[in-house]
Formats: C-alpha cells, sequence, structure tokens
C-alpha cells in the first residue's frame, strides 16, 4: 500500500514541478514543431515519438491543452499562442462530436482552461472570445447530455462509443462539461421544445455510475471489494435492465484496471467542489425529482463523497509504496513480482506493465478530496488522502517517470494504453511496455502539477469551473 508522508507539504514539492515543466516545455515545442494535423490527433509514443491510433479522437485537447498549462505555470506567451491557436483550427468539430464520451476531455482542456486564464486575468480581457469560449462549453454540453441512455428506475448515462448499452467509468470526468455547461445558464433542447436539465443528467449519471461500475463491499456479487471499479457496466437497452460488468481496457470485469479507477477517483471530488459554487436557484428541487436515493443537494454531497472514498481507499491499499500503481490489480503475472505493494512499483520489470497515467489522475483526485474534506472538518481523514496525493505526485515528478531525453516527445514516462490489445510499445529486449508516453497522461501530470504549484503559492485554486463568472 502507498507509505503516506504525512509531513509533505506542496512547496517541498517545488523543485519537482518546475522539472516536469521544464522538460514539458521542450517535449510539447517538438511536437508542435513537427506533428501535422492530418496525421490524427497524437495518442501515445513508439520510441519517444507520438503516433495515432483511431479508435476515437479523445486526446486532441489534451495535446492543445499541455501547451495552456505551460503557459499558465510559465508565462511563456509561445505555449498560449499555440494551445489558443490550435483550440481554434481544430476543436470545433470536437465540440459538435455526437458519437463520444469524451467532451471533458477535449473541450474543458481548451476552451475551459482558455476561459479560466481569462476570468483570472492571465490573458487580456475580450468579450467576443470570452463569449466564444462559452459558447463552445454550452453546445459541448449539451451535445454531450444528449448522448443518453434511460433507465427504468429515475437513472439514466451518458453511454460510452461502444454504444447505448455500455456506461464507462471515464465519463464521470466528462460529467464537467454538463456542469460548465449549467453554470453557464444552458439547457438540452429536446422534441417539442422540451428543456432537458444539464444538471439533472448528472446527477443521474453520477448516481447509475457510482451503482453499478463501483463497488462498496455489501456483497452485490463474490467480487464485491469496497472501493473497486468497474471499467464497463452493460445494460439491455430495450428493457434498461443492468445485465453484468466489462471491461475494454482491463484484465477482467472481475479485477480494477487502475486507469478506470482514477477517472471514478478524480472525477467524484471535482463534482463535491463544483456543488460547493451552485446557489439554491443552481440546484432546484426538480434536479433530484425521481432520483433514487437523492432527494437534495446533502444526499448529492454524501452519495459523492461516499463514492470518492471507497476508491480512494481501495487505490491506497493496492498501489506500491510509491503511488504508482501497475495497471491491473488483477494483472495475471503480477504475483510474480515479489511482494509488489511493499515496495516501489518497478517499472522495468519483466511481468506487468505500471501505469503512471492512472498516478497521475489518482494523485489530483486525493488532493482534491483531502481539501474539501479538510474544509468539511475531517482533518485525520482528509490529510491521510491529502499526503497521498502529495506522496504520489512527488513520485510522477521524479526520475524515471519524467521524460528528460532531447528527442522524446513525451512528458510522463511508463504509461499504458491497451494492454489487452497489445497497442503498448514494448522495447527490444524487454517482455512489458515500458518508456512510453501518452497524451492523457502528460496532460493530466501537468494538471496535476499547476495544482500543486498554486496549492504552494496560494494562488487561485485551479478548478473545471473556475472561469465562469
Amino acid at each position: 500500500m502507498i507509505k503516506i508522508d504525512d509531513k509533505l507539504k506542496p512547496e517541498d514539492l517545488a523543485p519537482n514541478v518546475a522539472y516536469v515543466f521544464e522538460n514539458a516545455q521542450r517535449a510539447t515545442r517538438l511536437l508542435s514543431g513537427r506533428r501535422r494535423p492530418e496525421e490524427g490527433a497524437p495518442v501515445f509514443t513508439i520510441d519517444g515519438r507520438y503516433t495515432s491510433r483511431g479508435w476515437t479522437e479523445w486526446t486532441e485537447g489534451f495535446q492543445f491543452g499541455n501547451a495552456i498549462c505551460i503557459f499558465d505555470v510559465t508565462g511563456d506567451a509561445d505555449f498560449l499562442r499555440v494551445g489558443r491557436d490550435g483550440t481554434v483550427a481544430r476543436m470545433a468539430t470536437h465540440v459538435s462530436h455526437i458519437g463520444v464520451h469524451d467532451h471533458g476531455f477535449n473541450n474543458v482542456s481548451t476552451y475551459g482552461n482558455l476561459l479560466r486564464l481569462m476570468s483570472e486575468g492571465r490573458i487580456e480581457e475580450n468579450p467576443w472570445e470570452r463569449r466564444f469560449y462559452e459558447l463552445a462549453l454550452k453546445v459541448s454540453g449539451a451535445v454531450q447530455a444528449a448522448r443518453w441512455t434511460t433507465l427504468p428506475d429515475g437513472l439514466g448515462f451518458i453511454h460510452s462509443f461502444n454504444g447505448p448499452h455500455s456506461l464507462f467509468s471515464d465519463t464521470v470526468r466528462s460529467l464537467r462539461s454538463l456542469a460548465v455547461g449549467h453554470k453557464l445558464g444552458h439547457v438540452l433542447m429536446g422534441e417539442q421544445d422540451a428543456r432537458i436539465s444539464l444538471m439533472k443528467r448528472l446527477v443521474q449519471h453520477a448516481e447509475a455510475t457510482a451503482r453499478y461500475n463501483v463497488y462498496f463491499g455489501d456483497g452485490r456479487d463474490s467480487y464485491d471489494v469496497r472501493g473497486r471499479v468497474v471499467h464497463e457496466s452493460i445494460f439491455n437497452v430495450t428493457s434498461g435492465a443492468y445485465r453484468c460488468p466489462s471491461t475494454q481496457q482491463g484484465y477482467s470485469p472481475f479485477s480494477t484496471w487502475t486507469r478506470g479507477l482514477s477517472w471514478v477517483l478524480s472525477g467524484y471530488p471535482e463534482q463535491l467542489e463544483f456543488l460547493e459554487t451552485l446557489s439554491e436557484d443552481e440546484l432546484p428541487p426538480d434536479v433530484f425529482a425521481g432520483v433514487p436515493g437523492i432527494a437534495n443537494r446533502r444526499d448529492l454531497q454524501m452519495r459523492f463523497l461516499e463514492t470518492a472514498r471507497a476508491a480512494a481507499d481501495f487505490y491506497i491499499a493496492n498501489t506500491p509504496v510509491d503511488g504508482v500503481p501497475y495497471w491491473d490489480t488483477g494483472a495475471p503475472n503480477i504475483e510474480k513480482i515479489d511482494r509488489y505493494l511493499d515496495k516501489p512499483a518497478d517499472p522495468f520489470n519483466e511481468h506487468e506493465p505500471v501505469d503512471s497515467s492512472a498516478a497521475a489522475i489518482c494523485a489530483q483526485g486525493l488532493i482534491r478530496l483531502g481539501r474539501y474534506m479538510i474544509a468539511h472538518g475531517e482533518t485525520d481523514a482528509g490529510g491521510r488522502y491529502l499526503g497521498a496525493g502529495l506522496t504520489t505526485a512527488r513520485t510522477v515528478f521524479s526520475d524515471p517517470y519524467v521524460a528528460t531525453e532531447p528527442d522524446h516527445e513525451g512528458i510522463l514516462l511508463h504509461s499504458v494504453y491497451h494492454r489487452p490489445n497489445g497497442w503498448d510499445n514494448v522495447p527490444a529486449g524487454r517482455s512489458v511496455p515500458c518508456g512510453e508516453s501518452c497524451m492523457w497522461g502528460d496532460y493530466h501530470a501537468l494538471e496535476l502539477g499547476l495544482l500543486v504549484k498554486r496549492l504552494a503559492e496560494d494562488g487561485p485554486y485551479p478548478t473545471f469551473f473556475a472561469g465562469i463568472r
């Protein structure tokens, strides 16, 4: 389990954050100078060079989001130009994309970050530019909410790119697009001009994910371990009945793919932060009407907190001491790594790969969860989560996880995309993937670095909704 350094403070990580962003500037310049848009969205590296994988174009926003994050930390206007120009030139189709569950990834990482920087005074206030960002975020939230499967018990979900039967854990992080759209006063317009609340769909989807994709140790099935997360739940779309757990990228429906867990662990704490900002008018009673078990704001907060804490406790208990997990807690050869939970993760082992991208995402979730609980008087438990997040951040912001080779286009090393499909590069002479980067790992490492830097300097607290005023 993670060996939490409870004395670690955000300011202690200042040199680590600087180290990451120094190398991120080199890598981002290298990639933006070489890669052409017609090559497709960069997904992961092979021998240090970004390549595409035509599943969905869910990573293009991270490419420009990286540049925006670097500008945020360094003030280098060249990176602002790369991020802003890329957003204008490339992201419109992502705003209107009806075929994916990825709007919170692509569009909040670009339009949302730019709107936040304008609200913080980091870029010049321009009313028309602000409205451009706001319009993109409104439309993105509505388009995402329209990708909807209705369940018979007052719930429903944004279905994955697999189709209307498929509920992914990943999509909890895309709820940020619905949240931003709602905060901006937007709704989804349906047949006969029906006004469909983005916030209600957020609540319904979040409860469906907690109910079906997260386990709470209450005997749901033979493998019900509290905090275990399943990547995907399958439904009968004719009756709406739940059928079974599944996975696309994990080893088994009855083990935990750690990046699937990471979306839950990051998604629920940031929604808890969002709920704090809503007035009673922005959270009217009809948002909760018909949603089982959720009658008011407090019920929703307690459900989000219960879900986040379960995932956080499972992650801490099932991750090596330094905070970097192996790609799946039930990976078939993981037991061949002697006492793997009692020592730092080994990205160069011969049995199973680690996933640093899951670590970077989980670290942010742990930090946000810890701060939320401390602010609500639960200092001991909150301090534990905050310490676990900072401990994990210290690891991924250090060697061997930071890409330093001059010709490597990645930022965060030792990530995994799709182990079952064998898409990840296995270097010559090795038996498992290592030494490569992925676009979501790079972006979330920088987003984590920005968060830690702001905390260390007592700067404006960065959230996905901070640009709205």
